[in-house]
C-alpha cells in the first residue's frame, strides 16, 4: 500500500487540500460571491432599466394619446372656423350683391327721373315755342291787342317790383 503511487497521490491530494484548501476555498468563494454580486447587480440594473423603459413607454403612449386628442381638437376647431368663415363669406357676398342691386336700382331710378325731367323740359320748350308762335301770330293780326297788353304790362311793373322787394 505505501508502495503504490495511487496511495501517495491520494495522500498528496488530501494534504494539498488540507493545507491550501481553506485559502483556495476562500478565494474561490470570494470570487464566486463577487461574481454572484455582479450578476445580482446586473439583474437589478436590468430590472431598473426595464422599469424605466416601461415607464418611458407609458409616458410615450400617454403623450401620443394626448397629441392625438389635441390634433383631433385642432381639426374640429379648424373645421368649425372654416364653416364660420364660409357662412360669413356667404353673408358678406349676399350683402354685397344686395348693395349692388340697390345701387343699380337707384341709378335706374335717377336715370328715369333725369329722362322725365328732360322730357318735361323739352315739352315745356315745345309748348313755349308753340305759345310764342301762337301769340305772335295773334298779335300780328290784331295790333290793338298788342298795344293794350303792352300798356297793361308797363302798369304792372311797379307792383311786381314791390312784391319782389317785400319777399
Amino acid at each position: 500500500m505505501f508502495n503504490e503511487p495511487r496511495f501517495w497521490t491520494a495522500v498528496a491530494f488530501v494534504l494539498f487540500f488540507l493545507l491550501f484548501g481553506r485559502k483556495l476555498w476562500r478565494i474561490i468563494a470570494t470570487r464566486l460571491d463577487e461574481r454572484a454580486e455582479l450578476v445580482r447587480n446586473n439583474l437589478d440594473e436590468s430590472a431598473r432599466l426595464r422599469r424605466e423603459a416601461e415607464q418611458m413607454l407609458e409616458d410615450a403612449t400617454r403623450e401620443r394619446e394626448n397629441a392625438a386628442a389635441e390634433a383631433q381638437q385642432l381639426i374640429e376647431a379648424s373645421e368649425a372656423q372654416a364653416l364660420s368663415l364660409k357662412e360669413r363669406a356667404l353673408r358678406d357676398s349676399e350683402e354685397l350683391v344686395s348693395r349692388h342691386e340697390k345701387l343699380a336700382r337707384d341709378r335706374i331710378k335717377a336715370l328715369e327721373n333725369a329722362a322725365l325731367r328732360d322730357i318735361r323740359n323739352k315739352a315745356a320748350d315745345v309748348a313755349f315755342a308753340a305759345s310764342r308762335e301762337a301769340i305772335t301770330e295773334i298779335l300780328q293780326k290784331d295790333s290793338n291787342l298788342a298795344a293794350q297788353l303792352l300798356d297793361q304790362s308797363l302798369t304792372n311793373i311797379p307792383k311786381a317790383l314791390k312784391q319782389d322787394n317785400a319777399a
